[in-house]
């Protein structure tokens, strides 16, 4: 893929970024994901590519979907697939809460785990804990080797969770092992990305959220070289049904990033409200400002990108 492609589709979740920050604190999920789903589709079909979403908006939500197979872009240009979220975190935006993000990956074809709209359980570290962790461990035993790995006492480690009633004996054993816990009430793309980046004090990520959210983490992590492993979690019948349907041979097979997201991949995301991966947009007589955050795995690079867009000079979607 052309290195130009990531640029352009930074445009893209600015826009739905903007879109959807007007409804933030606001108590609409509905229209905040409708408004970011409205902005991604228009400004995608500016990109020149062939492209096809591969990882969209989950059945559980109800909203107006990118839906998977819908083919984007301008019909010229790569084959390439997409995983995308328009609003990470729908919840976080209505409520007026912290770090929800509009963010996409996007891989050559072929490139993308096909992952069902089911749970998936999680794992993801930074660059200097490559090799510590494994899913199929206790929590305990994970946080020891981190700890031994980052040369430091399992008291100093941070390891963010999702507040959920199912991660109650989860908590119950990171406590009990001594590290320290940070509970988010959504948005585990930001979550993974975190515990990879310096200053945000965040060392582990565990776990159990949504696949398709874990395909884009995957590939987010590859391009900063982090470790990040998965899981599915069916909760019946009917998912076990419906990862068969999407090519699941092995309900209980772990995937590595790699299996996840391979080959050439890109990560771009655009900060809605303020995170800790990412400031939120802020809305001024003129237009508004972003944040956004561009990475690539092949050249390793990372790069955060603050816009301003003047509204009486171009189209907001």
């Amino acid at each position: 893929m052309k290195r130009n492609l990531a640029l352009e589709f930074i445009r893209v979740t600015e826009i739905a970024a903007i879109n959807s920050a007007r409804w933030m604190g606001r108590g609409d999920e509905k229209a905040a994901d409708q408004a970011a789903v409205d902005g991604m589709r228009k400004m995608l079909d500016t990109v020149d590519c062939q492209g096809v979403v591969v990882i969209g908006e989950g059945e559980r939500d109800e909203a107006p979907m990118l839906y998977i197979g819908e083919k984007v872009g301008s019909g010229v240009g790569p084959e390439i697939e997409i995983a995308l979220d328009p609003l990470e975190g729908t919840t976080i935006c209505a409520h007026g809460g912290y770090n929800a993000i509009s963010v996409m990956a996007i891989g050559s074809k072929g490139c993308m785990l096909n992952a069902p709209d089911i749970y998936m359980n999680k794992i993801a570290v930074g660059p200097d804990g490559i090799g510590a962790i494994d899913i199929n461990d206790t929590p305990t035993n994970n946080l020891k080797r981190l700890a031994q790995r980052k040369s430091c006492t399992i008291s100093d480690l941070t390891v963010i969770i999702l507040d959920r009633p199912r991660h109650a004996e989860l908590i119950k054993e990171v406590r009990a092992a001594g590290a320290r816990i940070f509970l988010i009430g959504d948005g585990d793309v930001s979550a993974a990305i975190a515990t990879a980046l310096p200053n945000t004090g965040i060392d582990i990520m565990m776990g159990i959220g949504g696949a398709p959210e874990g395909v884009i983490a995957a590939a987010a992590m590859r391009c900063i070289k982090g470790d990040f492993q998965g899981v599915l979690v069916p909760r019946n019948d009917g998912d076990i049904e419906r990862a068969k349907k999407m090519g699941v041979a092995d309900i209980n097979k772990v995937y590595a990033m790699e299996e996840m997201a391979k080959g050439d991949v890109m990560f771009v995301a655009t900060g809605v409200t303020d995170g800790s991966l990412l400031k939120g947009v802020q809305f001024k007589p003129w237009g508004a400002i972003t944040n956004s955050i561009i990475m690539r795995s092949k050249s390793g690079t990372t790069r955060f990108v603050s816009a301003e867009h003047h509204f009486d000079r171009k189209p907001v979607y």
